[in-house]
């Protein structure tokens, strides 16, 4: 991370005016456009304004915590990364707001080396999982993906998902020309490794199938799942 205006944009929510305005003009040496916000308010309308690719979140945010902030994004974003920064006391409560997906947390105070590690790692997730920019996405026999309203449609009427269909299909059209392992799925969707969670997930694909053209989704044998349009 050593050259100026890198592709991504960034924002950075942190109530703490001396400890953000430190970070932010650091960030500003590599970032061509890194925006600020003291609450989750002021981070929501920048958020959604802005479209930042990386969100960098403090946990005890005035308001609504760092937490609640990111979980009302993951409503509807599951692809922006974010990178918590929580104290001590707070990690054991980050490892229970699975709905998060983070891409890490890093307990204060923050190095910067640490935080460059960390949004380096942000920088390769966004690589390794390209997203699609149509709006809407063709599929076989009438179906079709809204790539922004993260819905699919059947002869241009929405069908109903469930909200970890929502979030398979989502991370499947991220980028239809890749492979992803059992683990990586079960990691995004459910911020969990257990054994456990291979029936899960082979459950919730055999739902799924049955509301998408034959053979829309194919799998990889001893390696994963692709999404076939």
């Amino acid at each position: 991370m050593n050259e100026k205006e890198r592709l991504y944009d960034l924002l950075y929510v942190e109530d703490e005016r001396e400890v953000r305005r430190n970070y932010v003009d650091y960030l500003e040496r590599f970032f061509q456009n890194v925006y600020e916000a003291e609450d989750a308010l002021q981070g929501m309308k920048l958020y959604k304004s802005k479209k930042p690719s990386i969100l960098i979140i403090d946990i005890n945010l005035p308001g609504k915590s760092g937490i609640d902030f990111l979980k009302e994004i993951r409503k509807t974003d599951h692809t922006t990364k974010a990178i918590m920064l929580t104290a001590n006391s707070d990690v054991e409560t980050l490892l229970h707001a699975t709905e998060l997906k983070l891409t890490k947390y890093l307990v204060k105070p923050v190095s910067r080396s640490d935080l460059r590690e960390a949004i380096v790692l942000a920088e390769e997730e966004i690589l390794n999982y390209s997203i699609l920019s149509n709006k809407i996405i063709k599929m076989k026999d009438s179906f079709s993906w809204d790539n922004e309203n993260k819905k699919l449609l059947y002869h241009n009427e929405e069908r109903g998902l469930t909200k970890k269909e929502t979030e398979l299909l989502t991370l499947l059209f991220s980028n239809t020309k890749k492979i992803f392992s059992t683990s990586d799925i079960i990691f995004e969707l459910w911020y969990d490794i257990e054994e456990s969670k291979n029936d899960s997930l082979k459950t919730l694909i055999k739902t799924l199938r049955k509301k998408l053209p034959k053979g829309s989704i194919k799998n990889i044998f001893g390696v994963g799942y692709k999404l076939e349009i």
